[in-house]
């Protein structure tokens, strides 16, 4: 007599990034018969994180069938080219949105770490001989062709048995929160970045309709946005700013943030408060770059833009005039203009790009600022401004901070606590919530209230702790 099939043993999870940190985000999860990465991103910020992006993965990345992609910012996806360069070949399942943002992020990144290698070498900075990028524009050359767009909302077979949907995520345009069904039945949900129901150019997410397992970001697990003092505070450092006419600069995630910015900026020019005199700059190629995919979307009159939005077309993004700086001469041309000014630039937390150059300029003259806006990580620059530093080093030698920093963490495109709690409360409970891509303490404390406010069982795992999906 013939024994009945043994039943398929529940999935494994393992948090290989973006645990109790905010960056680097990877999420492997493994059954009988699939091996799938939930996010790929680059760990950034201080050297010790850095550094784990030379570390080997747990598996080898031949072997890992396929990659699910949330959004396009590079703590979640800007690890790809080394997996492709170690010999990952399978898909990389994401939004349509995402696909094209996700390569001018990636050509960007790669660009960067060809120019950190090659200033390492050429001033003996690294302790390596020679000093080598983590991958270059050939190794994301490669990795766009394993891009695969998935429908927002509609459920595909990534293997036999296991399946995924994308939600609308609303954190940046493409970005999505997603679900896996294991062979065994087990459900897995991953928010992502989770955007702000206030988000002012996107749609909320669409809700969490429940798992078995939820991995939930919990980067402003401790605070509270504010939009409407954000704004004021926004506008007024800008004020002030131009009345001592000095030049504002504003680090931008060349992702979503630069075009939040804008759009702030286009209703300031809009009510008188800022002169259309006083130019404003994007200097950044990834930006502008991005800019452009953005306006795709308002052309195509996207579901994920919020209606207001599609009703004012492109000028809700562009605060007109505004000048485009894509070449490095345009850059150092803004450089020698004197204020007052506007200058968007990226690096958003001021770990490199253009923008180091305008701070470099700007930060010893106390008529200038810095306006921070968004998640300023630990071990970052703009982190050292918002905690009051006197003085920055960069390119090798300390400049002093006597430009005003204002900071304005309202302009997240992240769910603060109580909107995390809000999109958590009609769901039915998960057997367990992990709270991931967070710095420690706002973890704990969300797992505090999702426990005494919600009654579910939340955890802050540690890196490479592995648990089962059932």
């Amino acid at each position: 007599m013939s024994q009945p099939a043994p039943s398929p043993r529940p999935a494994l999870l393992s948090f290989l990034g973006g645990v109790r940190t905010v960056t680097g985000s990877k999420f492997l999860v493994e059954n009988d018969h699939a091996r799938i990465l939930v996010d790929c991103g680059l760990f950034q910020g201080a050297a010790n994180l850095r550094r784990r992006n030379w570390d080997k993965l747990p598996c080898d990345a031949a072997d890992i069938d396929a990659v699910v992609i949330t959004h396009a910012h590079l703590d979640h996806c800007g690890y790809l080219p080394r997996l492709v360069r170690h010999g990952f070949r399978g898909p990389v399942l994401t939004s349509a949105a995402t696909v094209r943002l996700a390569e001018i992020v990636l050509r960007d990144s790669a660009r960067l770490q060809v120019e950190a290698a090659e200033h390492a070498n050429r001033h003996g900075w690294s302790k390596h001989r020679p000093a080598k990028p983590l991958y270059d524009e050939e190794d994301v050359d490669r990795t766009v062709k394993f891009f695969d767009p998935v429908p927002v909302g509609t459920g595909v077979e990534i293997k036999a048995g296991t399946r995924l949907v994308l939600h609308h995520g609303g954190h940046i345009l493409g970005s999505a929160w997603a679900g896996l069904t294991m062979e065994d039945g087990g459900t897995l949900a991953v928010s992502g970045d989770l955007g702000r129901p206030g988000h002012p150019l996107l749609l909320p997410p669409e809700p969490f309709s429940g798992a078995d397992v939820l991995l939930m970001e919990a980067t402003y697990g401790n605070r509270r946005h504010d939009q409407e003092s954000g704004r004021r505070e926004f506008a007024s450092a800008i004020t002030r700013a131009l009345s001592r006419r000095g030049t504002v600069v504003i680090p931008a995630f060349a992702i979503d943030r630069t075009e939040v910015v804008l759009h702030e900026l286009a209703a300031l020019r809009d009510d008188g408060t800022l002169p259309r005199q006083v130019p404003v700059y994007v200097d950044s190629p990834m930006a502008l770059a991005a800019l452009n995919v953005y306006r795709d979307a308002l052309r195509a009159r996207s579901p994920e833009l919020r209606p207001e939005i599609l009703s004012r077309g492109e000028a809700a993004i562009s605060p007109e005039p505004f000048m485009a700086a894509r070449t490095v001469q345009e850059s150092i041309d803004i450089n020698e203009a004197g204020g007052p000014a506007i200058i968007v630039s990226s690096a958003g937390m001021a770990t490199g790009g253009r923008v180091l150059h305008h701070l470099y300029r700007i930060l010893p003259d106390p008529r200038n600022a810095v306006v921070i806006v968004g998640f300023a990580a630990a071990g970052t620059r703009s982190r050292d401004l918002v905690d009051g530093a006197r003085t920055l080093k960069m390119f090798g030698e300390y400049v002093p901070v006597r430009a005003e920093v204002t900071d304005v963490p309202h302009f997240s495109a992240h769910a603060d606590a109580d909107q995390i709690l809000g999109w958590l409360h009609d769901a039915p409970p998960p057997h367990a919530t992990y709270l991931v891509h967070s710095e420690e303490s706002a973890a704990e404390t969300l797992r505090d209230r999702i426990d005494h406010e919600l009654g579910w069982t939340a955890v802050v795992p540690r890196p490479g702790e592995a648990v089962l999906v059932r």
